[in-house]
């Protein structure tokens, strides 16, 4: 069972990239763990590298699938019934190489939409008891494609803005958790180099460089809101 000095994370895309290196920092802070991935094998094995974790439960499975949501807000209720924070980070690229809006095949588009900015909705949903029994927290992975006009990006920047509007209603709707948006910049990740394929992405930041901004998210008294990670600076005595 989790108590306040084990709190509880379900963090989705967990696998690699952000979500993983996020989810080794919860862990070494001693944080029990809800994980999710699409890729069994790297989930498994993302879990096993994890050090100091109260607990993890690891669940393979896609964030816009209904069943797989109540099994990942059943294993909330399953440690303890308190979710102290609900990052939302797996997400859907969509089509690479990336293709203008004229051309964007629209079975495409409505799945980044369903990965990206219903999904998200969706498991909030599932576990909002949990959320407002703790006065939980919420990071909704953003990006600057939903705030800037990059050609090719419409898909993807499309969604992430729809994840911006709901992330801020939601935080005017529920004022008792905090509720935000981030946008960790360019990172090297699969992902990125999915949008930008056959080009060498090296110059690009490593995804734990910016968990200290999101640890600042976790653990500091910042309001609900839409943040850049490049902003946010861990505070120091």
């Amino acid at each position: 069972m989790a108590t306040p000095e084990q709190p509880t994370a379900l963090v989705t895309g967990a696998s690699r990239g952000l979500g993983r290196v996020l989810a080794a920092a919860l862990a070494a802070r001693g944080w029990h763990l809800v994980l999710d991935g699409r890729d069994p094998d790297r989930l498994a094995a993302a879990a096993a590298a994890l050090t100091g974790a109260a607990s993890v439960t690891a669940l393979a499975g896609d964030v816009a699938d209904r069943g797989h949501r109540a099994a990942l807000a059943h294993a909330v209720d399953a440690v303890g019934g308190r979710l102290d924070l609900l990052v939302n980070n797996a997400s859907e690229l969509g089509p690479s190489p990336l293709p203008p809006l004229e051309r964007y095949p629209l079975d495409a588009f409505e799945r980044v939409l369903r990965v990206n900015a219903v999904a998200p909705l969706a498991l909030l949903q599932a576990v909002l008891p949990a959320l407002q029994w703790a006065g939980g927290r919420v990071i909704d992975v953003s990006s600057d494609a939903a705030v800037a006009a990059y050609p090719g990006w419409g898909g993807y920047g499309a969604a992430k803005a729809a994840l911006d509007q709901l992330s801020a209603v939601l935080a005017v709707e529920l004022p008792e958790l905090r509720v935000y948006a981030v946008d960790p910049g360019d990172m090297r990740t699969a992902m990125h180099q999915a949008a930008f394929p056959g080009e060498d992405i090296g110059d690009r930041p490593e995804p734990g460089t910016v968990v200290p901004a999101l640890l600042r998210l976790v653990e500091g008294d910042l309001p609900s809101g839409r943040y850049r990670a490049a902003d946010l600076r861990p505070v120091t005595a």
